[in-house]
């Protein structure tokens, strides 16, 4: 009830605002009770239970090698999965990402597993999973319990791509093939996006299936999205997908699934902008900052970003 209660005053929050730019300066404590705890429990996070607030740590380089932590996320055998550092409103969140390095390095140092890093100040949240290496990157809330673990699993699994064959009964033109291996060698180089430019009518559907087939048998892709600005697109290439993943992976049209989730997902942008806002009966999200692990955008053209630029923080 305290969680309804809460979101139809956030949501009543947004209305009234949208006219009015909010332009409170939040300190760190209201951050964390108006926006923070909310973005969690939508992820599923229950606050003091799984996510612990204010948690002392050790090994810190202060006079007494103290600190505490503004969230730590765990998992049911109390390891930790990911810790959350906040700053006002008002604040850069990238102010916090140094702060959040020394957390992690100190619950590492106790639990013997790093936690995935997000910082943010209710508004602007990073994930920095720097296990992996690379750069931080703007997200649009925080990931779930399962979806933390999936991520923290994966830091065993570092597959050479190149050693997985392409299917050739997917696609067997030489260009097809080539593009494949140049986007699975920027992936290998821990590159997040790459861009393909394809005439019309020479198998760009057929390509990003292909692509699709070697990251799940690498085991780096459980859940895929591919979006396209049109249902005629996005209803050819659900049967696109489904020829080839007919065991073991299902293929949903988002448009129509009625809030199924598989491992093959096709959707327009217009209907997955509506669809990330959507909620369970529980108020978690249906569709979670880390639901999918690779998006396949058809027609990438900037306006796209500019219309729906919010998908991509997903």
């Amino acid at each position: 009830a305290g969680f309804a209660l809460k979101r139809q005053q956030v949501e009543q929050a947004k209305v009234a605002n949208n006219a009015i730019p909010d332009t409170y300066d939040y300190n760190e404590a209201d951050t964390r009770t108006y926006l923070i705890d909310l973005m969690l429990e939508e992820a599923g996070w229950e606050i003091d239970n799984t996510a612990k607030r204010e948690v002392p740590v050790t090994g810190m380089p202060s006079t007494s090698g103290e600190g505490f932590v503004d969230y730590v996320l765990y998992d049911a055998d109390g390891l930790p999965l990911a810790l959350v550092e906040a700053k006002r409103t008002t604040s850069s969140p990238k102010m916090g990402e140094q702060q959040a390095k020394l957390y992690a390095d100190c619950l590492e140092q106790a639990t013997g597993q790093r936690p995935v890093i997000f910082y943010t100040n209710g508004y602007q949240t990073h994930i920095w999973n720097d296990v992996q290496g690379g750069p931080s990157r703007l997200v649009q809330g925080f990931y779930t319990q399962a979806e933390l673990k999936r991520l923290i699993e994966r830091r065993k699994n570092n597959p050479d791509l190149s050693s997985f064959p392409i299917n050739e009964t997917i696609v067997e033109r030489y260009y097809q093939t080539t593009a494949i291996k140049s986007l699975l060698a920027e992936f290998q180089q821990k590159k997040r996006a790459g861009l393909l430019i394809m005439a019309t009518g020479t198998g760009k559907t057929r390509t990003s299936i292909a692509l699709v087939d070697v990251l799940v048998r690498a085991n780096v892709v459980q859940r895929v999205l591919f979006l396209a600005d049109r249902n005629s697109l996005v209803n050819q290439a659900t049967r696109e997908f489904a020829k080839f993943f007919k065991s073991g992976a299902s293929v949903f049209n988002l448009i129509d699934s009625k809030g199924e989730i598989g491992r093959i997902n096709t959707c327009t942008y217009q209907t997955m902008i509506g669809l990330i806002d959507q909620l369970n009966e529980d108020s978690t999200r249906k569709y979670g900052t880390g639901t999918f692990d690779l998006i396949i955008v058809d027609e990438a053209h900037r306006s796209v970003y500019q219309k729906y630029g919010e998908i991509f923080k997903y």
